[in-house]
């Protein structure tokens, strides 16, 4: 069953908040991380959902900036609905997810998930995960996700990014491709090619569009499919 939010957090009131939709079947765990997320100054859950359907339907009525989706669930799991909820509009999908889920890491990405987080990610964490990808960036600082893509990414899969795709990307743009799937932030990648932060941030927007891409998840995906980048390398 869903659960309706009022939130008792007075940065809500100031105008720049982040709507939040947490969906997770086990109630503790779905609580817990609503708690977490509502304590922080900005943030705000406005609904909770049990399962895939609801959380469509939650994110349909609130039109949340996130929404935090457990990848196994009840009735329609977390893949199916992620799919339906990227393809729908400008909510951004944080994915929870274990280790022995590894196959559907892979799908999450192609389908424009934003990030994932692991089930027992520490408080700190989690308020910065839904932060940044609010901003309009992708969660891939943490080690487990620049492995999980690097693993994944590597597979054959239809709509494949072929290599003469990159020609359409100066020489610099490339380059930032290439830094962004080895994990690399945008002040890290300023610094590794001694630019400025806002010239970094614009060749990221301007690759993107040129490929025709969502996000930053979607462009390491896009690096390793092209052969730009290989796993291990």
């Amino acid at each position: 069953m869903s659960h309706e939010r009022a939130s008792a957090n007075p940065a809500n009131l100031a105008g720049a908040t982040v709507r939040v939709v947490v969906a997770d079947d086990q109630e503790l765990v779905r609580g817990g991380f609503a708690m977490i997320l509502d304590a922080q100054p900005g943030l705000e859950v406005v609904a909770e959902a049990g399962d895939g359907l609801e959380a469509i339907a939650l994110v349909d009525e609130h039109r949340p900036d996130i929404l935090l989706l457990d990848i196994r669930m009840p009735r329609m799991d977390g893949l199916e609905a992620a799919r339906i909820v990227c393809a729908r509009g400008d909510t951004k999908v944080i994915m929870l997810t274990t280790f022995d889920l590894d196959d559907y890491v892979y799908d999450a990405l192609r389908a424009g998930v934003s990030g994932f987080l692991l089930k027992d990610v520490r408080r700190d964490d989690l308020v910065h995960a839904v932060r940044v990808v609010a901003a309009g960036e992708s969660l891939l600082a943490p080690a487990i996700t620049t492995k999980l893509i690097a693993h994944f990414a590597a597979r054959p899969a239809s709509g494949t990014l072929s290599p003469g795709r990159l020609a359409v990307l100066t020489q610099r743009e490339r380059q930032t491709l290439e830094l962004i799937a080895r994990g690399l932030s945008n002040a890290e990648i300023a610094e590794t090619m001694v630019l400025s932060e806002h010239t970094v941030k614009t060749h990221v927007s301007n690759l993107l569009t040129k490929l025709g891409l969502r996000d930053r998840v979607q462009a390491v995906i896009a690096a390793y499919e092209s052969g730009l980048v290989t796993p291990g390398a």
